[in-house]
C-alpha cells in the first residue's frame, strides 16, 4: 500500500456568481502532487462560505449544503481506500472515477497482459527460453488482435471483463475465421490461457475467467516416408535444378533429423569429427536452445560432399530457400515421384525419426536425445504409436516363426 495522502478542498468560484447572488462550489482533489477538480452541483452565497472551515456558516438551507459536502467527502475517501486496497499504484484520476462508479483509467488490458509477458521472457531470451518462443506469443496476440476487431469492433479488451465466452469465441473464431487446423488452434489457444495466468500471477486480475475452459488435445497422425517411399525418392533424377536440389536437401534432412531453421544454418564449423572418429553435426536447436549431436550417416556425408566441392571440411552452406518455397516444391516433388504423400519439410525429421532410427531399433531414449526434444515425454507423444506398430509387426513375425516349428 502506498503512503500519498488524499487532500480534498472546496473552493468557491466567486467570478462565477450567477444572478441571484449564489456562487458554484468546486471540490478540488490533490493526491501525489496532481490536482483534479469538478464541479459539486452545489451553489451558496460567497458571504455564507467559511474557506477555512471547509463549512457554510451560518447554515444555509437548514445544513442541506453542508450535508452534501460532507456526503461528497465520505464518498471520496471510500473510493481512496478501496483503490489503496485493490493496488500499490493509482492516480487522482483513478479516484475521481471511482468516485463516479467508473472504472480506472488504469485497469489493466488483455495487450497488457501480453507486454508484460514480453518483458519478462525478453529477459530470460538465451537463459531458459528461446527468441522463437517469444516470437509465437507475438503470433498469438496478432491473432487476438484481429479477433477483437471482428468479435468487438476493439483494438484491446479489459482483464476484467474476460468471460468464459471469450474463449470459446476465440477458439471457433481461429477455426471458422483463420480455418486453422486443429493442432494450431490448440497451441494459440493454450498460449493465451498461459498469458492469463501470468496476468492472474500479477495481480492484473483477481480470477481465472477460464477456469471452467477445456479444450481437447488433438492427436496427429505421425506422416513419415517408409523404406520404400525413401529409396523411390533416392532414386529418381530430376532435370530441374531447383527440384533436385530440394530432394536432396529433403533426403539429407531424412538422415539428419534436422529442422528447417538448422538444415538453413549448417556450415563447416558444425560438423567435427567425434570420439568414435567418426562425422557428426554438433550444433544448437534454435526453438529449444539445446545442443543437438547427431551422428552422419553415410548417405548424409555423400549429400554433404556433393554440396560442399568433394569433401565435408569445405562444406559452407545448402544453397539458400525459403520455407514457403521448400514445401511448395516438394508438392511438385510428390506428385511426380508418386509418393501420395503431402510432403513437408517437417516429414524429413519424421523420418529420420520413424523409418531410419525407431523402425533399426534404435531406442527411444536416444531418437529424443538425437532429435533435441527438451522432453523425453514429446518423443514418447508423437512416436508412442509407432513403436507399438512396430512392437506388433515383431510380434507377428514371431507368431509365423512359432507356427513354423
Amino acid at each position: 500500500m502506498n503512503n500519498h495522502k488524499l487532500n480534498i478542498l472546496f473552493v468557491i468560484r466567486v467570478n462565477r456568481t450567477r444572478s441571484d447572488g449564489k456562487a458554484p462550489l468546486l471540490c478540488r482533489l490533490t493526491y501525489n502532487n496532481k490536482r483534479k477538480p469538478f464541479s459539486t452541483g452545489q451553489f451558496i452565497n460567497p458571504k455564507y462560505w467559511s474557506s477555512k472551515e471547509q463549512v457554510a456558516n451560518p447554515k444555509d438551507d437548514d445544513g442541506y449544503l453542508n450535508s452534501q459536502l460532507s456526503l461528497i467527502k465520505n464518498k471520496l475517501n471510500q473510493a481512496f481506500l478501496l483503490l489503496q486496497y485493490q493496488r500499490n499504484e493509482f492516480d487522482v484520476n483513478d479516484i475521481f472515477n471511482q468516485y463516479l462508479g467508473k472504472r480506472t483509467t488504469r485497469e489493466k488490458t488483455v495487450i497488457d497482459a501480453f507486454n508484460y509477458h514480453y518483458n519478462r521472457m525478453g529477459k530470460l531470451v538465451g537463459i531458459e527460453v528461446t527468441q522463437t518462443s517469444v516470437d509465437k506469443y507475438h503470433q498469438t496476440q496478432k491473432h487476438i488482435n484481429t479477433f477483437l476487431m471482428f468479435n468487438y469492433k476493439k483494438k484491446d479488451y479489459l482483464l476484467n471483463d474476460l468471460k468464459l465466452n471469450f474463449l470459446n469465441d476465440f477458439e471457433y473464431y481461429l477455426k471458422t475465421k483463420k480455418e486453422f487446423k486443429p493442432s494450431t488452434v490448440y497451441k494459440t489457444v493454450q498460449r493465451f490461457r498461459r498469458i492469463i495466468r501470468v496476468a492472474i500471477g500479477a495481480e492484473y486480475i483477481q480470477r481465472d475467467p477460464f477456469i471452467f475452459h477445456k479444450i481437447k488435445k488433438p492427436k496427429k497422425e505421425v506422416v513419415y516416408l517408409n523404406q520404400d517411399e525413401l529409396k523411390m525418392l533416392e532414386n529418381y533424377q530430376f532435370s530441374q535444378q531447383r527440384l533436385q536440389l530440394v530432394k536432396d536437401l529433403f533426403i539429407f534432412c531424412c538422415y539428419t533429423g534436422l529442422a528447417f531453421q538448422e538444415m538453413t544454418n549448417l556450415e563447416s564449423k558444425h560438423i567435427i569429427k567425434g570420439f568414435d572418429g567418426n562425422l557428426w553435426i554438433e550444433m544448437i536447436r534454435q526453438k529449444t536452445d539445446k545442443k543437438i549431436s547427431i551422428p552422419l550417416l553415410p548417405k548424409a556425408i555423400e549429400l554433404l560432399s556433393e554440396y560442399g566441392e568433394g569433401t565435408t571440411k569445405q562444406f559452407k552452406r545448402f544453397p539458400s530457400i525459403s520455407n514457403q518455397k521448400f514445401n511448395s516444391y516438394l508438392k511438385e516433388i510428390s506428385v511426380v515421384v508418386g509418393i501420395g504423400k503431402n510432403l513437408t519439410h517437417h516429414i524429413a525429421r519424421k523420418t529420420f525419426a520413424t523409418t531410419i532410427l525407431l523402425y533399426n531399433n534404435v531406442p527411444m531414449e536416444i531418437v529424443s536425445e538425437l532429435l533435441g526434444h527438451s522432453k523425453m515425454s514429446i518423443t514418447q507423444d508423437h512416436y508412442g504409436k509407432v513403436v507399438q506398430k512396430k512392437l506388433s509387426e515383431s510380434m507377428n513375425e514371431l507368431s509365423k516363426k512359432m507356427n513354423k516349428k
